[in-house]
């Protein structure tokens, strides 16, 4: 019988990352130089769980906005419930505070949070609470992480309207007039942009980031990645587990090494580990007469699927 998995592929909690020299050296150059780090690569190839992983490690604030085709560079930093403000105007319910219709966004929690609790002195500031309580119950420790995630979804204008909140760490709500910058006891932010890069980015934006791409899967990074998962789940290590995880490490590369004949799209580690928790849960193994099919499931996935 199955396992059941007590936890999601994806979680973003930050426990476990591989993180590799080169990619640590490039979040402290951003960090030094005040600079976004803008982290590109394979889909699956682990850019939005740096964030977290180093969030968690440094005990840091930690948010997140993933982007889409519809969002808008205020979304990070405001929203402004015009919809529910004009229903409670309609209401004659009394003189309204704007404050109580604003919505910071991720880039206002982690350069301003107590402008952020406040609503920029509009409410008093115990009245709301930081997001990032949910991922760490500290009492609002200085500096934060924030991750936007796959902003080459959205519309090119996006990139080029965050340049000035990015570079001065302070911008104007646009529908209160209220100021926000960076306060001296939030420390610098660590802000972590990930591009799939299906859409090219404006010149002047990359120019104010620090880029580094996350390398493909390597067959000794795969093995390591898949040990610290397990170790974090607390599941064991018995000889089997270990073929078990350099067989799938084995079969992602070749799988990689054929993929650019055009018949399969390149497998990532994400996939790797989908189909390590699939061998394990349903104890398939390679001698197994199911793997051929698990291995079409989770790592030869065909180039056009999903088209």
């Amino acid at each position: 019988m199955a396992k059941p998995i007590t936890h999601g592929p994806d979680s973003r909690d930050g426990h476990v990352y591989d993180m590799p020299d080169d990619l640590r050296l490039a979040i402290e150059v951003a960090l030094a130089a005040d600079r976004p780090l803008l982290l590109s690569g394979d889909p699956g190839s682990g850019k939005s769980s740096v964030a977290p992983y180093y969030a968690r490690l440094k005990g840091l604030r930690y948010y997140e906005h993933v982007i889409t085709a519809r969002t808008q560079a205020t979304d990070l930093l405001w929203t402004f419930d015009s919809v529910r403000r004009l229903g409670d105007a309609q209401a004659h319910r009394g003189r309204l505070n704007d404050g109580d219709y604003v919505v910071p966004g991720v880039l206002w929690w982690a350069l301003a949070p107590e402008s952020a609790r406040s609503r920029g002195g509009l409410l008093a500031p115990s009245l709301h609470r930081d997001p990032a309580e949910r991922f760490h119950h500290r009492h609002h420790p200085n500096g934060a992480v924030v991750l936007i995630d796959e902003i080459d979804k959205a519309d090119p204008d996006l990139p080029n309207s965050l340049l000035v909140p990015l570079a001065s760490h302070e911008f104007t709500v646009g529908d209160t007039g209220t100021p926000v910058r960076r306060e001296a006891d939030a420390g610098p932010p660590l802000i972590i942009i990930t591009t799939n890069n299906e859409r090219d980015l404006p010149q002047a934006f990359l120019r104010r980031c620090v880029t580094f791409t996350l390398p493909g899967p390597t067959r000794e990074r795969l093995v390591s990645i898949a040990r610290l998962h397990l170790r974090h789940e607390r599941r064991g290590l018995p000889e089997t587990t270990r073929d078990l995880i350099v067989a799938l490490a084995d079969e992602l590369m070749r799988v990689r090494a054929t993929a650019d004949l055009g018949h399969q799209r390149l497998p990532s580690t994400a996939e790797y580990l989908d189909a390590l928790r699939a061998c394990l849960a349903l104890g398939i193994t390679p001698d197994d007469p199911r793997w051929p099919l698990l291995r079409s499931l989770t790592l030869a996935k065909p180039a056009e699927a999903g088209r």
